[in-house]
């Protein structure tokens, strides 16, 4: 499945910056193979449009902001968050801007400390709605921000995987002794997927500081959402009743290529572990994660005859299977030309 060749993916809402990288002026980023430039409006909220001068077609990501527009660095013409051209130097004052002087835009909006944006204006579902991170009374804490050279649809099966955990894991959290998977609990959704398990994992001294447990040995309670297509929420509860929730979306830049985005939401404090140990736990486990799914073929087929399985591999399945039926579905759509 090459994302860039299906339309209907269009239709998703996918995190694309830090609301903070904004404040730097306007940024740049690839979303399905569409370039984009992105700034902070004089309301302070986020805009998006196709990164081309309608004129003769500079990169706007390469100007400034002035008037809560994004002004072009070739010949100074400047736009609105709806793409239309407010400013052309060098025009009479007073002459009417030409209509046909505008660029494509792109919905766009904050959530959580991050720039979304749907390429469509007819998205298939709203943006996912976490709210663990909207409670005051649980932190926020920004993780990983990176490209990785995969698919999105193999970072979502492995976010699922619980048979990977005593191989590609043994140096973090995996039971080496325990190959076999711990079983789950499967709740297709009309778009998405729950997944429900009990999982035995082994806490290194320093996890142990983090989730202040004084066992080596524990079990995580975990919750997993899939929001199609490319994100999902990972939601581990200790049996001392702390809250380790994962978000991961896995962006799609091109077909081969997925930008990581992912934060955490806990219901402790600094004082009881600090941002940097759980970030820095959680880069051992992504780093062992992302070592072998850049070593996968990016294009991941959803025809679920083409790779073979075993009876843990149905959470991937279930999402093969909504991918494909979703595809079909809107076999009929167009690219933009």
């Amino acid at each position: 499945m090459l994302v860039t060749q299906y339309p209907v993916f269009q239709r998703f809402w996918y995190p694309v910056l830090p609301m903070a990288d904004l404040a730097d002026g306007p940024q740049s980023f690839t979303l399905l193979g569409q370039p984009l430039v992105l700034w902070l409006t004089e309301d302070g909220t986020p805009a998006a449009l196709k990164d081309r001068c309608c004129h003769r077609s500079a990169k706007l990501s390469m100007g400034i902001v002035q008037n809560g527009g994004v002004r072009c660095p070739y010949h100074g013409w400047a736009y609105d968050r709806e793409g239309t051209c407010t400013h052309v130097p060098q025009l009479d004052p007073g002459a009417a801007i030409p209509k046909t002087y505008r660029v494509e835009s792109f919905q766009c909006q904050e959530r959580y400390g991050y720039v979304w944006v749907c390429l469509s204006p007819d998205p298939l579902r709203p943006l996912p709605e976490i709210p663990e991170a909207a409670d005051p009374n649980n932190r926020l804490i920004p993780q990983f921000y990176e490209p990785w050279h995969c698919s999105g649809l193999r970072v979502m099966e492995n976010s699922f995987d619980n048979a990977h955990f005593s191989i590609v894991h043994a140096a973090s959290f995996g039971v080496t002794e325990q190959p076999k998977p711990a079983k789950s609990e499967i709740v297709p959704l009309e778009l998405g997927l729950k997944v429900y398990a009990t999982v035995p994992v082994v806490n290194p001294p320093i996890q142990q500081q983090i989730l202040n447990i004084p066992d080596s040995l524990t079990v995580r309670e975990v919750e997993s959402t899939w929001y199609v297509p490319f994100s999902r929420t990972l939601k581990i509860t200790y049996p001392n009743g702390l809250m380790h929730l994962i978000f991961t979306a896995a962006t799609p830049v091109s077909d081969s290529t997925s930008q990581i985005v992912q934060f955490c939401v806990r219901n402790d404090t600094e004082a009881d572990a600090s941002a940097a140990s759980i970030i820095a736990f959680d880069r051992q486990v992504v780093d062992e994660d992302k070592l072998v799914l850049e070593s996968t073929d990016y294009n991941t087929p959803v025809d679920v005859t083409v790779e073979q399985h075993m009876p843990s591999d149905q959470p991937g399945i279930v999402m093969r299977r909504q991918l494909a039926a979703l595809i079909k579905a809107h076999e009929t759509d167009l690219l933009p030309a």
